[in-house]
């Protein structure tokens, strides 16, 4: 692809969406984005513009929804690769796997279906490590992109992890029966934190929110691969150039982290923001306590004490990528939450 290639980033609100925009549009690339109205353009084209100052001007709409194939063939229309990162991340458990399950696994195909018919060359899908680490319960195997999830798994996944999963699975089996000359890259990015620009956040950002602002006592034994929203842009943009990244996936993420990891970042790195941060641990067996009487604690009792480590080797050896260390992604997190007056310290 060259730089003047036509790419279509899909869930232009979203944030990891916002600087694939913003590193494309830098690059050179012509780039559209589909919302699901066009009363948000204005939004998204703010949010790019903190990223990419004078070039939002030149990104293009489209209106589209997941959930129906109207706008869809216009929207990938002219355009050389697309980059399919819009996905449900509910912030509260949806009370069926549908509300979720079938918009990520619908929507995908839906994209893959448009792309093929208009020649698009490839497509650069994201999933997540739930579609890799999750379903196996507690172990302290290193996953790799050769591992897949258990959806069966109840007691170990919730509804988004098995969305991820089952989009992903639904993605590959597409491809092999109707994929035609369309390529496919999946990058499984962790918990992305990084630079927040507006209200529309990675419901990841909730791992510092909540130890910034002094919503919890104390610090629950929770952990997650983590990485930052700008190196997973940049592997995006990676996966969509490199030849030989076509029909590969590419875990995307810094080591695992407990959320004691995260509080002692802010502790040492930023303790002017930290003043709420709190240092005793929640005792899980008093969480497993209190899930009896919280559903929200209880819909997230499966990562209690959860050790889930991945490798993301073969994205460093096979595209160059270079993520930046865990405490910036979680500094850069804190300070910008501060900066944009969602949490008050």
């Amino acid at each position: 692809m060259s730089s003047s290639s036509t790419v279509l980033v899909t869930g232009g609100t979203g944030y990891l969406a916002t600087f694939c925009i913003a590193r494309l549009l830098s690059d050179g690339y012509n780039v559209r984005t589909t919302v699901r109205t066009l009363s948000r353009a204005a939004d998204v084209r703010s949010s790019v513009n903190g990223l990419a100052p004078g070039l939002a001007s030149r990104l293009e709409f489209a209106e589209c929804n997941l959930l129906a194939d109207a706008g869809w063939n216009d929207a990938v229309a002219g355009c050389d690769a697309v980059l399919h990162t819009a996905s449900p991340f509910p912030a509260v458990a949806p009370k069926h796997d549908d509300e979720v399950v079938r918009p990520a696994r619908e929507g995908t195909l839906r994209v893959l279906k448009a792309a093929r018919d208009a020649g698009v060359s490839r497509v650069v899908l994201t999933s997540s490590i739930a579609a890799i680490s999750y379903g196996h319960g507690h172990t302290s195997s290193v996953c790799t992109e050769r591992d897949w999830s258990d959806p069966t798994n109840l007691a170990d996944t919730n509804a988004y992890e098995r969305s991820k999963m089952l989009a992903e699975k639904a993605a590959w089996d597409w491809m092999e029966r109707e994929g035609g000359g369309l390529q496919l890259t999946v990058v499984n990015p962790g918990a992305m934190l990084g630079p927040v620009l507006s209200k529309d956040l990675s419901t990841s950002t909730t791992i510092v929110t909540s130890l910034l602002n002094g919503s919890i006592s104390g610090v629950p034994r929770f952990g997650w691969p983590i990485c930052d929203v700008r190196d997973i842009a940049d592997l995006h943009v990676r996966a969509m150039k490199a030849p030989h990244a076509a029909g590969q996936r590419y875990i995307g993420s810094g080591p695992f982290y407990w959320m004691s990891d995260v509080a002692d970042v802010l502790r040492t790195r930023v303790p002017e923001l930290a003043k709420r941060v709190p240092q005793r641990p929640i005792p899980s067996w008093l969480l497993r306590i209190l899930a009896l009487f919280n559903p929200i604690i209880k819909n997230q009792l499966f990562e209690l004490d959860a050790y889930r480590p991945i490798s993301a080797k073969k994205a460093k050896d096979e595209l160059g990528w270079e993520p930046r260390p865990n405490a910036d992604a979680i500094v850069a997190t804190a300070e910008s939450l501060v900066r944009e007056h969602l949490v008050t310290v």
